[in-house]
């Protein structure tokens, strides 16, 4: 008996069951909570200015203990910030109590190899994201997300020392204060979020609910001098009924 290539496809997806070559292989989300503790994530992310300026934020993030490596802020970021940038952060972890064999960036131009250079120099490995797959650095989009929704969405920027200053005493206060506290006001903000907006949407019904019978009313409502004009085009028609 000959069973097709898409045939054997069907029964193994019915089976919920994998290629037999990706189930020999270690799953990204396997991969990743099994070198937690050695691994390094980085990424940019944005910030527009009262002036409508944008600014380029580079910061790492430790994914075993989830401490914050501030690299820096610029206007312009290009291979030589970065990897400058690179050389500050690689001596700042030059004695961890995990060494740090992994490095996951994404393909960012910015990236350089000079920038892969400075960590292969330390013996750590680059392990680039795929193209437009945010959640295969999802630590590093996370932190960009906690930053925004507890700092940054309530502070008026106006320039780079500005945003400099607030970075600074924000991540001492997270890594300070570790994730679990950060966890909860997001929660706590997303919570009061959601009760804001129900709110609006249960005033708004009201409203809508309360001038229901004014609309009415005032559909039902003649306009002045409308019975008066029916009254007076009809007297003609009724006085000939009477006369015939």
């Amino acid at each position: 008996m000959r069973v097709s290539a898409t045939g054997v496809a069907k029964i193994l997806r019915e089976a919920g069951k994998s290629p037999a070559g990706a189930r020999a292989q270690l799953s990204w989300h396997k991969f990743l909570r099994a070198h937690a503790a050695s691994m390094l994530a980085c990424d940019f992310f944005t910030l527009e200015t009262l002036w409508l300026g944008r600014l380029y934020v580079l910061s790492f993030l430790e994914l075993g203990t989830r401490r914050v490596h501030l690299a820096g802020c610029t206007a312009n970021p290009d291979g030589r910030w970065t990897t400058q940038q690179a050389r500050q952060v690689a001596w700042s972890l030059s004695e961890p109590v995990t060494p740090i064999r992994f490095l996951l960036p994404d393909r960012d131009s910015k990236f350089s190899r000079a920038f892969d250079g400075v960590f292969r120099s330390k013996g750590v490995e680059i392990i680039r994201t795929p193209f437009r797959a945010p959640n295969a650095n999802a630590f590093a989009e996370r932190w960009v997300g906690t930053i925004r929704r507890n700092c940054l969405d309530w502070l008026l920027i106006t320039s780079r020392r500005q945003l400099e200053h607030v970075l600074r005493v924000y991540v001492d206060h997270y890594n300070d204060t570790g994730p679990t506290e950060h966890s909860t006001l997001d929660r706590r903000y997303r919570g009061l979020a959601s009760n804001a907006s129900a709110r609006t949407r249960q005033t708004s019904s009201t409203d809508a609910t309360a001038s229901a019978p004014h609309a009415v009313a005032r559909r039902a409502r003649p306009k002045p001098g409308s019975s008066n004009r029916r009254a007076t085009s009809a007297s003609p028609a009724s006085s000939r009924a009477c006369a015939a």
